[in-house]
């Protein structure tokens, strides 16, 4: 496997581990902004209306699909399970139309631009064809 391609994968997961690790850890921290996605998807799944439980799966997802993207194993499956995780930690997380406060704002459309910048990074990884 080339070097670039491996060190591009490797730089991918720790920021997935070690958030995948907090929300685990600390589910209730994210509950507020998750339950503006969860419930939603409960409702339209007829799922229980648990936030803790869907962040923690979430985390859950993130840990064991970040160390296998980091380690190599199964990089595309693992990629579209970080990205599949990604899409609502970031609609829940980042809801930058939302806030009022410029400053605010602003650092959410960030932290939401550099969640977009990972999806896209996840994306390659699911679309390269094995060697």
């Amino acid at each position: 496997m080339p070097l670039v391609r491996r060190l591009g994968r490797e730089l991918l997961a720790p920021m997935f581990v070690t958030g995948g690790l907090d929300a685990l850890r600390h589910p209730d921290t994210k509950v507020a902004k998750a339950s503006t996605v969860t419930t939603p998807l409960a409702d339209a799944f007829g799922l229980p209306d648990d936030p803790v439980l869907f962040v923690q799966i979430n985390g859950a997802v993130q840990v064991v699909a970040g160390s296998l993207l980091a380690m190599g194993r199964w990089p595309r499956a693992a990629a579209f399970a970080l990205a599949a995780s990604l899409i609502p930690t970031t609609l829940a997380g980042h809801r930058f139309w939302n806030e009022t406060d410029p400053q605010s704002r602003a650092a959410q459309r960030i932290q939401f631009l550099k969640n977009a910048a990972m999806l896209g990074g996840l994306l390659v990884v699911v679309s390269e064809r094995s060697r």
